[in-house]
């Protein structure tokens, strides 16, 4: 397949990606993991990518344990590490896989560099279902046909011949095992890029509309939240789910009010900081923008 022709800012002309425009190291210098061939092609004609086993077993234990302990026990921590970002969780923020994904699929490189992510991070929080009836969740589809949806509300998919675009993207880890059609998320499959409304049987969980995975703890899902979805109630006795939903945007919009503690983001690596900008500074001043305050001390961005 030729080069795609995205057209940049500048009166058309094509927008040129060269060496050193995106990172290919994440804050903790971790080399970044690019997309196969494949997994794009996954992604894009399926709106959804599961990557299973990215963790080793004692990262999951550690990181289970505190995204638990944010939920349950709260008070035993400082009020600035009460969140889904902090502690070991921190490191999934720019895992290099995620990186490599969103590089892919969402970064802008004229604001990105080897210092700086070209997208930012929109949300981070805890799914913990479990089998009892009063914990499993609820069936509730949403979303759908984001190809041919206004992008003001970020919920949009952009494509043109050999690329493609995920305005809002969702990363879900899952942080324990998850059981075919027994938990998890489902997915129907297409539909970012369904020309036709959604049938009626979309309403039903058991309808061929509908995917879902099975997948080891240590696990990530990718999926555009263009793409109809849904929960899938917990029916898995075996154990609950520990899912750490992450969302991440284009540089230039903003869907939810979120926002990480200030003193939490402070104490973050400077790159890792770059994920919860709210606007790239522009017209060469120094800094980037969090929590509304502009940080001039910070490197350029």
């Amino acid at each position: 397949m030729s080069e795609a022709y995205v057209v940049d800012k500048n009166l058309g002309q094509k927008l040129e990606v060269a060496e050193g425009d995106l990172p290919t190291k994440n804050a903790d210098g971790e080399p970044i993991v690019e997309l196969t061939d494949e997994q794009k092609y996954l992604f894009d004609t399926r709106g959804w990518l599961l990557v299973p086993g990215l963790l080793a077993d004692v990262e999951v234990a550690q990181m289970k344990d505190y995204a638990l302990r944010v939920q349950n026990d709260p008070e035993s921590l400082p009020e600035h590490e009460r969140s889904h970002v902090a502690g070991p969780l921190q490191k999934l923020t720019d895992h290099p896989v995620v990186v490599g994904f969103l590089n892919e699929f969402l970064a802008f490189p004229h604001l990105s560099s080897p210092e700086c992510y070209g997208f930012r991070m929109e949300g981070s929080g805890l799914r913990n279902p479990a089998a009892t009836p009063e914990r499993q969740g609820v069936f509730g589809p949403h979303n759908g046909s984001g190809l041919f949806r206004f992008a003001y509300d970020s919920h949009h998919y952009q494509s043109i011949p050999g690329k493609s675009f995920s305005g809002l993207t969702r990363v879900v880890w899952e942080l324990a095992p998850v059981k075919m059609y027994q938990g998890g998320t489902l997915l129907a499959t297409g539909s970012h890029k369904a020309a036709y409304a959604a049938p009626e049987s979309i309403q039903d969980p058991h309808s061929a509309v509908w995917d879902t995975y099975e997948c080891p703890a240590g696990s990530v899902l990718f999926f555009t939240e263009a793409l109809a979805h849904s929960t899938c109630p917990w029916t898995n006795e075996e154990n609950e789910r520990v899912g750490i939903f992450n969302l991440y945007n284009s540089v230039g919009s903003r869907w939810s009010p979120w926002q990480p503690p200030e003193q939490l983001i402070d104490q973050m690596p400077a790159m890792r900081q770059t994920l919860f900008r709210e606007t790239h500074c522009a017209n060469n001043v120094p800094g980037f923008q969090y929590g509304g305050q502009n940080h001039k001390d910070r490197k350029p961005v």
